[in-house]
């Protein structure tokens, strides 16, 4: 007979972890006796279901690479026990933490899915429940004894995305989530439907854990306007090893002669620059225009069709784990875990 799947449900806080307390009138975190009760539902799976509550809980705007440290130890120490993860989490930096769990758990052959909500569970129009039923039924999904999506994800209002390929785009609606640049693993309506095509294969390796980050990182948007000054502050910024540059349109930047030389300079002295589009849908491509065939010159990296997301959390990955700069150049520009497309 075939054993249940087995779940586990880690709660780092966020609005779906916590429910309205009656007496206080104020939010409080979840505990595993209260999950089961607000969604009466999940015993209805017949899956074995266990719950890790981070403590304290955290509100995502807090999330910091210590965080997810965490939990990545948290899914590599129970690795073997469960078949799949779910983690309860802030949607407001749940892209950032999806990125970064991608690339610290290389080798991936389950599912871990990150879902929240824009209401806390206790309230009656929250979305949280079918955020999280939909979570658990696509982590414990498997086909021949495979799992079906062995990779980070977000599940968030019937959809599922590929963690690191997506961002937060909505603050008011339940649909909260966007992958621009890359298609829906999966759509959840009657069934759930599985865009195969677009999901990783297991490569049945070990799990292998990368916790090491270095945030001697930064972002400057470009603006019409933008002075010498600010462009000159960001590049000298102390201790800072590398920078992403949010161009506009397919990668284009400022043509003026000062602006040209911050940029040149700054790599000369071994500063990476990693340019990302500020466009949500689309990707760089330095050279299509002329204004930005000065920045391919001066040895800017394209960032393709990568999010901002995911781009800060691949810095601070690579920087943490790599120390020769040319090897650091090098797996930028191509795709470590389905982070972006690369056209040969």
């Amino acid at each position: 007979m075939r054993e249940k799947p087995s779940i586990l449900i880690l709660n780092t806080g966020g609005t779906i972890g916590m429910v309205l307390d009656e007496k206080t009138g104020a939010l409080k975190p979840v505990n595993f006796d209260d999950l089961f009760d607000l969604i009466p539902t999940l015993r209805l799976f017949n899956f074995n279901i266990d719950h890790f509550c981070f403590d304290p809980l955290i509100d995502s705007s807090n999330m910091n690479p210590t965080t997810w440290a965490s939990i990545a130890k948290v899914i590599e120490e129970k690795y073997e026990l469960y078949d799949g993860f779910v983690i309860l989490h802030g949607s407001d930096t749940m892209a950032f933490t999806a990125s970064a769990l991608s690339f610290m758990l290389q080798n991936l052959n389950k599912p871990v899915i990150l879902t929240g909500s824009q209401l806390p569970l206790g309230m009656i129009r929250t979305d949280g429940r079918e955020n999280l039923l939909t979570a658990v039924e696509i982590a414990a999904a498997k086909e021949d004894d495979t799992p079906v999506v062995p990779e980070v994800c977000i599940c968030f209002e019937n959809q599922l995305f590929r963690g690191n390929r997506t961002h937060k785009f909505n603050a008011q609606n339940f649909e909260a989530f966007r992958s621009s640049n890359y298609p829906e693993l999966a759509t959840a309506g009657v069934s759930v439907e599985y865009n195969r095509a677009a999901i990783h294969k297991p490569n049945f390796k070990k799990l292998k854990l990368y916790t090491k980050f270095d945030t001697n990182v930064a972002i400057l948007r470009l603006y019409p306007g933008i002075s010498e000054k600010v462009v000159q502050a960001h590049l000298e910024i102390p201790g800072l090893k590398a920078l992403i540059l949010e161009t506009y349109g397919s990668g284009n930047a400022p043509d003026e002669t000062w602006f040209i030389n911050l940029i040149k300079r700054s790599i000369e002295k071994g500063l990476i620059i990693f340019n990302v589009t500020q466009c949500q849908v689309g990707k760089v491509e330095m050279g299509k225009y002329a204004t930005s065939v000065h920045l391919k010159a001066a040895g800017v990296v394209s960032g393709h069709d990568i999010t901002t997301e995911a781009a800060i959390t691949k810095l601070m990955f690579l920087l943490g784990n790599y120390e020769n700069r040319q090897e650091i150049l090098n797996l930028l520009d191509v795709s470590i875990v389905g982070e972006m497309t690369v056209n040969s």
